[in-house]
């Protein structure tokens, strides 16, 4: 029986990580509950305190077949090397020069949104294409692939 993933960040500033994510795999944010135009009303109207209105956020597959990503404060930092990691699937199909390419353009625009980049491993046929190790914003690690 197939179920569904939800994939859960751990970090400082759910709307803002979740807003690169959204960006990055081109997801989209949660849509508040039905009968509010925005977060912020449903917020309030629900009697959440101004300082707990960013202690979680959400962003969906706008075709609705990838994971709902959540992402909830915690009050520590990130301590150590991610054990799971995601793979963005930057360059399908490509291969060579044009796939550390297009891999580079992504790496690119992500870096312009928050993102670092960490390394590049070049193409290792027949098993590794080539990728590019990021972090996000809070640091945690994730593949251009």
């Amino acid at each position: 029986m197939a179920r569904d993933v939800q994939i859960t960040f751990d970090c400082a500033d759910p709307a803002g990580l979740s807003a690169f994510w959204a960006e990055a795999l081109g997801y989209r944010m949660q849509d508040p509950p039905e009968g509010f135009e925005s977060w912020e009303q449903a917020l309030e109207a629900m009697g959440v305190p101004p300082e707990n209105r960013n202690d979680a956020s959400a962003v969906l597959d706008p075709d609705g077949a990838g994971p709902r990503l959540f992402f909830q404060r915690v009050p520590e930092g990130k301590q150590a090397k991610n054990r799971v990691h995601l793979d963005v699937r930057a360059a399908p199909g490509l291969e060579g020069d044009a796939r550390m390419k297009a891999l580079e353009a992504a790496a690119e625009r992500l870096v312009s949104h928050g993102a670092t980049r960490l390394r590049r491993h070049e193409p290792a046929p027949p098993l590794d294409g080539g990728h590019i190790v990021m972090a996000d914003p809070e640091g945690n690690e994730f593949c251009l692939d």
